[in-house]
Parts: structure tokens; C-alpha cells; sequence
């Protein structure tokens, strides 16, 4: 069934975490779109913080859609009633549509998309795959292209996904009817290893890059000494190691993608290639 441009959209859509990660990606399609958006953070003219709920009503005002993106991840205990005080909140403020991007696989999501379904607005849930650009971008880039990525994730298979891609589909749903109710999952085209990964960014770059399988404690070693980490965000990046990436993703399930991009999805080589030529993993 083709989706037909939505009547809710034409009111304003809040982009929470709207200046990180998949965020500004969003926000630049929907700009495009000719659709107005409010950047949803704590920076913006409009402030808006999870944690701080005093701000949300302002947030909210004449918003017609949300893309909800918690910003401590939705495995964070408080996700689920923050979520769901939020999207009550948006709901009594006019708001028709709830759009959650949640993690594929992340049993911990529950309670957070669990509470977007019980808001009475048409909500969408979309579970997306590991990104292709936690290569390129983010806190462990440097360092671990410096040696090679080590990460708790031996040789497990990850039908990896470009953020690119993942944001023509939020923009869609966010827009557009048809989607209500809906839980899609959201991989890229193929599976690859994180063995394949670095290989395909060594042969770009011309580099002595390899993927270094590790131990949970000497990936929390390694967390704790260069990047500084408390323990307990150490204990979430590993819970999110052990419990993504224990082959329980190894499906490419690319199809709702395809069919809402209505065209081929980025291929990780394609994803190498243009990360290199803007610069990406280049040594001084």
C-alpha cells in the first residue's frame, strides 16, 4: 500500500536529541521536505531536556509529530516512564503521532516503546540495526582506528545500516500515513563481521587497520584508562556488547528499508568509500 503525505505533519515536528547521532540527519530531510521542525535540546532557541520536565510543554507547543530518541538510551531504567509521562503529555497537547527509534534486539527497550503504544496517538516503533557510521563518527574513533577497533564481539554477524538511510525512513514515517502501529525493523542490505568491517576501511585507506575481538574485562579496561568512563556507563557499553551483538541480530530484514526508500539501500563499501574521501580515519 503506498503512504500518502499525512495531514499531522503539517503542524510542527519536534526532533528530540535533534543535534546528535541520526538528529540533524532527520531534521536536514524534513527541512527539505518544506516541513517545519523544532531541534529538540537543551541548546535550542525552544530548550528541551529529558530530564528536566518543566520544558516540555513549551517543546510540545503546536506539535504535531515527535521523533522520540531518549537521550540516556531506552535501556536506562527511567526511559520507560519518562517515555510514557512525555508521550501522555504530548498526546493531551494535540500531538497525533509518536515515531520511537529504538535498538533491534534490545530487550530493554521494552518498557520505553511499550509506553509509546499505550499514549493513544498513532505510533510508529522503529528497531534499527548497529549504524554504519559508529565507524567514522563518535567518542571511540580515533582511538580505535589508532590500533585497530577492539570490541566483545568476536566474530558475530551484523547486517550493519547507514544513518542516511535510517533518516529518509524516520522522515517518511514521520510524514506520511500509513505507518500506524507499526513495528519495523531496520537492517542494511547484508551481513558482515566486524572483521569485514575494518577490512573493507583498511583496503579504502591503505591502512595496517584489524578488528581485535576482546574480552569483556579488556574492553572495560580499555573504556576506564583512554576514555575515562565511570564504572556504570562501563557496565551499559558491555551489557550492550554482550546482549546485541550475541548473534541474536544476524537477519537482514531490509525489506520495510526498501520499500519505504522505494530504492537500493547504502552499501557498507559505498558507506567506506565516501566516509574516506570526506576525510574520515585520515592520519596527521
Amino acid at each position: 500500500m503506498a503512504s500518502t503525505k499525512s495531514q499531522t505533519a503539517t503542524r510542527t515536528i519536534l526532533v528530540t536529541a535533534g543535534t546528535v547521532k541520526v538528529g540533524p540527519r532527520v531534521v536536514d530531510r524534513l527541512a527539505a521536505k518544506g516541513f517545519p521542525v523544532r531541534i529538540g535540546s537543551r541548546s535550542a532557541e525552544v530548550a528541551f531536556d529529558w530530564e528536566d520536565r518543566s520544558t516540555w510543554a513549551a517543546a510540545l507547543e503546536d506539535v504535531g509529530a515527535v521523533l522520540l530518541m531518549y537521550a540516556s538510551g531506552h535501556r536506562d531504567s527511567r526511559a520507560g516512564d519518562t517515555l510514557r509521562a512525555f508521550s501522555e503529555l504530548a498526546v493531551a497537547n494535540g500531538v497525533r503521532r509518536l515515531v520511537l527509534l529504538s535498538a533491534r534486539g534490545e530487550d530493554q527497550a521494552a518498557a520505553a516503546e511499550q509506553a509509546v503504544r499505550d499514549s493513544g496517538a498513532e505510533w510508529t516503533v522503529l528497531r534499527a540495526a548497529w549504524f554504519n557510521q559508529n565507524f567514522d563518527e563518535g567518542v571511540f574513533t580515533d582511538a580505535e582506528f589508532a590500533r585497530g577497533p577492539a570490541f566483545p564481539a568476536d566474530q558475530v554477524w551484523e547486517p550493519f545500516i547507514a544513518s542516511g538511510d535510517l533518516a529518509d525512513v524516520v522522515a517518511a514515517v514521520l510524514t506520511e500515513d500509513g505507518h500506524a502501529g507499526r513495528n519495523y525493523e531496520l537492517t542494511g542490505p547484508r551481513l558482515l563481521t566486524f572483521g569485514d568491517a575494518a577490512e573493507a576501511i583498511a583496503t579504502e585507506t591503505n591502512r595496517d587497520i584489524a578488528y581485535v575481538p576482546v574480552t569483556d574485562e579488556q574492553f572495560g579496561a580499555v573504556l576506564t584508562s583512554e576514555f575515562d568512563m565511570p564504572d556504570e556507563k562501563v557496565a551499559v557499553m558491555i551489557d550492550i556488547f554482550d546482549s546485541l551483538l550475541d548473534s541474536r541480530n544476524t537477519e537482514v530484514t531490509d525489506d520495510a528499508v526498501r520499500r519505504l526508500l522505494g530504492g537500493d539501500q547504502v552499501d557498507f563499501a559505498d558507506f567506506v568509500c565516501e566516509a574516506a574521501a570526506s576525510g574520515a580515519w585520515k592520519q596527521d
